[in-house]
């Protein structure tokens, strides 16, 4: 498909036909009702419809966050313009191809989907659809990362060490049963690799070692990345770490100059020979905001009315997959993975 063509009925259809959206929220747990009170804010925007399996998380949704109790997903679809998908990770691809066939603007949360042929096939649907396609990614909207994109802006960057950790995977129970997540890289270390991507490039190849401790998967990681650009990345990811502060973080090394970025709270930039650096604090802004949830959201909107390519595209959930499915691989065979 035309992309340039695709993005004009997208532009036609916004202009048209909707000057506010009507949001339907399937799956109304932690997550579901987070964008559910970001969007009930919005004046954009609307909730119309809420759906979940278990029919007292929907009605609990709703008499905070508004919107229509729906008994299936085809009521929710007929009463809705976006579907917004919170649901676990398994599902997003059977449940997001669905909204796309029924003419819907998607957000789909994070992991695009579990598997590289999974996620193919979804992006292709995708790509078929004429509506907005946006990925949760929400890392990619956090002032943090913002401002970091924006220092890269001035200054080359050579590597970077990244670290993403989990303290345990025994709250909420589901986040260590890979029967629901599709294995620990699906359900937290993916958040890094698509950033990476946004901040350095596009990879090259990789190497990976990995272990099993304290759960029934993999989940221990080593992994080496070289990107297209030259530039280069060690990162760590371990799912018993503790909760030591900052269980995330982003070392990136330029010439004579360290830029350090700490969760979603800080970002410590060290430039020149003297030991001084500048801190960058975003500790007292509000967590949804802090953590791009809000930005996103918004960002969805402004797609769907302005008729215009989200910024974090199906391509992106589909890229975020095919590295947490090489790093397996790379583990598994103890090979280099190469990318075209």
């Amino acid at each position: 498909m035309c992309l340039d063509s695709k993005a004009a009925r997208r532009e036609a259809a916004g202009r048209t036909y909707m000057d506010k959206v009507r949001i339907g929220i399937i799956g109304t747990g932690y997550i579901g009702n987070v964008h559910g009170r970001i969007h009930s804010g919005d004046e954009r925007a609307e909730i119309s419809a809420l759906f979940d399996i278990v029919p007292e998380r929907a009605l609990a949704a709703a008499r905070k966050i508004g919107g229509r109790v729906c008994e299936s997903r085809e009521e929710l679809f007929d009463n809705c313009d976006a579907v917004v998908v919170c649901t676990p990770n398994k599902t997003h691809v059977e449940i997001a191809t669905d909204a796309v066939g029924h003419g819907k603007h998607v957000f789909c949360e994070k992991p695009f989907a579990i598997g590289t042929e999974a996620a193919r096939g979804l992006l292709a649907v995708a790509d078929g659809g004429n509506g907005v396609f946006q990925v949760g990614h929400n890392r990619r909207y956090a002032p943090v990362y913002t401002k970091l994109k924006e220092l890269l802006g001035s200054d080359a960057a050579h590597s970077a060490h990244i670290k993403m950790n989990r303290g345990e995977l025994k709250n909420p129970v589901w986040t260590g049963d890979v029967n629901v997540t599709g294995g620990f890289l699906y359900e937290t270390t993916i958040h890094l690799f698509d950033m990476m991507r946004f901040q350095f490039g596009e990879i090259e190849e990789l190497v990976a070692y990995g272990s099993q401790h304290e759960y029934p998967e993999l989940d221990e990681f080593s992994v080496i990345f070289k990107f297209k650009n030259g530039f280069h990345s060690t990162f760590a990811s371990s799912s018993d770490a503790s909760w030591l502060f900052p269980f995330e973080r982003i070392e990136v090394f330029c010439h004579h100059r360290t830029i350090l970025t700490q969760e979603m709270e800080h970002l410590i930039d060290s430039k020149g020979f003297d030991a001084n650096f500048e801190t960058h604090s975003w500790a007292m802004t509000e967590k949804e905001e802090r953590w791009g949830y809000v930005q996103e959201d918004r960002a969805f909107i402004d797609s769907i009315l302005e008729g215009k390519t989200p910024p974090v595209t199906a391509l992106d959930g589909f890229r975020s997959v095919e590295l947490v499915e090489s790093v397996y691989e790379a583990i598994n065979t103890g090979k280099r993975i190469r990318f075209d």
